[in-house]
């Protein structure tokens, strides 16, 4: 009879409480991302890749005059 309480008092707990949450939220997420991005998450997204371009740009730059100026920069830690 304890053993019996001890599985069927938790399980009933997350039944009635946490299961109904649980679905909720999932739900609720499920929904939020089927929705795609916003135009503001998206402007934003573009202006980030728009900086990860120019940041590649000047890093080869930066790398470039490295190699003339100090050609064992990369061997060095």
């Amino acid at each position: 009879m304890e053993i019996t309480a001890l599985i069927v008092v938790p399980l009933g707990l997350f039944l009635v409480f946490v299961a109904p949450i649980w679905l909720f939220l999932h739900y609720r997420s499920q929904r939020l991302v089927g929705q795609g991005l916003s135009d503001e998450e998206y402007n934003e997204l573009t202006a980030l890749g728009e900086q990860a371009e120019a940041m590649a740009v000047r890093i080869s730059t930066l790398e470039s005059i490295l190699d003339v100026e100090a050609p064992q920069w990369r061997t060095k830690s």
